[in-house]
């Protein structure tokens, strides 16, 4: 897949609000962040899957890196809260792993990252800063680990 077909919200655009329940089954808003800190979507096809578990691992070893007084981290999957819920006692992902199971893909498809015909999120990532703007993002495709050395700089930036 080429870059040019990944396309995803712009840098400079707003954020779509979303509210999704996380692995526990608590309500999680963007809006509940805005005006506090940056966040970090991180949007990834499946739970359970090779390079989806090593992106989360990541993120989970270097939680010092996405998640401070300034950053918070919002991973976004298609998959059912419960599955959601088995992933993270099994990797012990103690970040939100958010449902966009239904309306399914509504989220995704809202920042530009659903994949119709797989059924899923591809790999976007996107830096939103306190008031609500995308500062940074990144779209790769389903099959391709992303690098989250951009964000890093780009929060650096920041």
């Amino acid at each position: 897949m080429t870059n040019d077909v990944l396309t995803g919200l712009s840098v400079g655009e707003r954020a779509p609000l979303f509210t999704l329940r996380d692995q526990n089954g608590a309500d999680v808003s963007l809006a509940d962040h805005l005006g506090r800190r940056h966040v970090l979507l991180v949007f990834y096809p499946w739970a359970f899957s090779g390079i989806c578990t090593g992106e989360l691992t990541e993120i989970r070893d270097n939680l010092g890196d996405f998640v401070t007084e300034d950053v918070q981290v919002l991973t976004i999957s298609c998959d059912a809260m419960f599955s959601l819920r088995a992933y993270a006692d099994r990797d012990a992902y103690f970040f939100p792993l958010l449902s966009d199971f239904w309306p399914h893909g509504e989220v995704a498809r809202a920042y530009g990252v659903f994949d119709e015909r797989a059924g899923v999120a591809r790999r976007g990532t996107f830096l939103v800063d306190p008031d609500g703007i995308i500062r940074w993002s990144l779209v790769s495709g389903i099959g391709e680990r992303r690098d989250f050395s951009g964000y890093h700089d780009a929060l650096a930036r920041a």
